[in-house]
Order: structure tokens, then sequence, then C-alpha cells
């Protein structure tokens, strides 16, 4: 640092500092920057003032005017809910199995379960509803616990093999790893292997193997039970995967997927809107009698 002085070609005190030879002018900065400065000052002292500001421990400083953001969002929410009241009251008086007669409320069931499904659902059944491994397909027309729009509603509502809510789905798959050997669910890997392909679940080196072990849950004809959750096994459509080590390790220790129950998460109204977007993905079922109308609405997941 230099002593200050002034500048000869513009007549202006210096800074003191230089670089290079090259000397810093103490230019006094504009009035406009200035009372622009001053100005932005004066507003936060008045917003900390007015606003919710300064952080707390487990809270902000509530400001002199009592706004807030989550206030502010909290009316809209109310707002909404009190505008779409009557159409979810009209929801839940409605049979499901008969919502896709009425166009107005199936849309709206369809576009509300929609935001139900992303909230809540999307993270295992996937954003577009395809699964993964251990989490079903809602897309396909394969259901464990059935396809129509109640089956869907009454899953959703209490969920697959939880402790949460007595009225559950429930079923378990045994792990034969402590009934069979090595070889033996090998040969029945091989087997259930391929069903798809036309085998006859009896016959074969693992027939006799199936019939002792499977046919109580999956049927003789391995066709699966939804009052039991078992899977059809002819249908090329794994939740556990078909690999070798796949199956082995389902026939050894046996899946237990759970679904925890939405009824006490959800509103009656949500229950059933969700139930319907499900139902509406393209594997919803009707019954026999409408099959020629087609189907809408409702769905659940199914594990």
């Amino acid at each position: 640092m230099t002593k200050r002085r002034i500048d000869p070609v513009t007549g202006t005190e210096t800074t003191g500092h230089q670089w290079d030879g090259i000397e810093e002018l103490n230019n006094p900065l504009p009035r406009w920057w200035l009372w622009t400065f001053y100005a932005t000052i004066l507003f936060s002292l008045v917003y900390v003032i007015l606003y919710p500001a300064w952080p707390l421990v487990n809270r902000a400083t509530d400001g002199v005017l009592g706004w807030s953001a989550r206030d502010d969002v909290a009316r809209e929410i109310a707002a909404v809910d009190a505008a779409q009241s009557e159409m979810r009251a009209s929801l839940v008086g409605t049979d499901l199995a008969a919502l896709d007669r009425n166009e107005e409320l199936l849309a709206f069931a369809t576009n509300a379960g929609a935001a139900v499904f992303r909230t809540h659902c999307s993270q295992c059944h996937g954003s577009g509803a395809a699964g993964a491994l251990g989490y079903p397909n809602l897309l396909d027309d394969e259901w464990l616990w059935g396809g129509m729009i109640e089956d869907i509603a009454y899953t959703v509502r209490h969920g697959i093999r939880n402790e949460a809510d007595p009225e559950a789905r429930w079923s378990q798959m045994p792990g034969f790893g402590e009934i069979l050997d090595r070889d033996e669910i090998a040969t029945l890997v091989d087997h259930v292997q391929a069903l798809p392909g036309g085998q006859d679940p009896l016959a074969g080196p693992g027939g006799a193997l199936f019939d002792a072990n499977c046919t109580a849950c999956h049927g003789a004809d391995a066709r699966g039970n939804r009052d039991m959750g078992a899977p059809n096994l002819t249908d090329a459509i794994w939740l556990y995967g078909n690999s070798d080590a796949q199956l082995t390790e389902v026939i050894a220790q046996g899946p237990f997927g759970v679904m925890p129950p939405w009824g006490t998460r959800l509103r009656e109204a949500e229950v059933r809107a969700v139930a319907a977007y499900v139902h509406g993905l393209g594997g919803g079922e009707v019954p026999a009698a409408d099959s020629s109308a087609g189907s809408l609405p409702d769905t659940e997941a199914t594990e």
C-alpha cells in the first residue's frame, strides 16, 4: 500500500493501492447506486418485521402481519376440498361396479385416482404402474387377488399380509428349503419354468413333486387360486423372476410381499378413486354379463 496522492491526469485522489504501477482512483459511488443500496437495507428491515424471517429452534418469527405460506396453501386446499365435496360424496355413495355408467363421476374418479397413485403408489408400482421385481404390474390382466373394481378397492383399503389391518388379504407360501433337498428343488425349478410352454403340471420328472407340494395352492392345473393369492404358473408372468437362481430362492424360502392398508391413510373417496384409476389402466376386469360394455373404473393394487 502506498501513500494517497492526487492523480495528476484526473485530479482525483487515489486510494493508495497500486498494481504494476497502476494506481486505483478513489472515485465516489454514484448517488443513485448508494440510494438504491440504502433502500434495500431499509426494505430488509421492514420485511423481517412484517413477515416470518428469523429461524428459531422449532419455528420462525411470525412477523407482525401473521402471514404464512402454509396458511395460504391450507386455504387453497380447503377451497378445492369444498368444491369437490359433492363429487366425493357421490363417489362414496355410488356402487363401484356401476361407476362407468356415470361419465362425469368416472372422469373425476380417474383424475383424482391418478393423483393418489402418483403420491402413494408409484414408489412401489412405478410411475407408469408397470411394477418391478416383487411389485406387481398393474397394467396387465393377471390379478393375484382379483381384478374387479371392488376387488381392487378392497386390496387398496386393507392391504396384503400386513399386521395393521385384521381384514388384510393373507396368504403365505412356505419355504420348501426345509422340506425338499437341493436336487428336488432344482427339478421343481425346471418343471415350473416349463409350465408356460405347455408342460403338464402333473407329468414329467417334476410332476410328482408339483402334485405333492404345489397343487394345494396353485391347483392341479397350475393356474393358481385367487382366494389364496396363489399366482397362475402357466402365464409366463413372474412376480419374482424366473431365472434358476430366482425360482430357487422363491421355492426354498417362500416370498412374503407386504402391502400396507391405505384405508387408514386415505379417505374412502380416495380409495375408490385410485381403484378406478388402476382399473382403467387396461387390465381391470368386469362382470361377465358386462364384458361387452367395456370397463374403465376401479382397480386395486394386487401383490
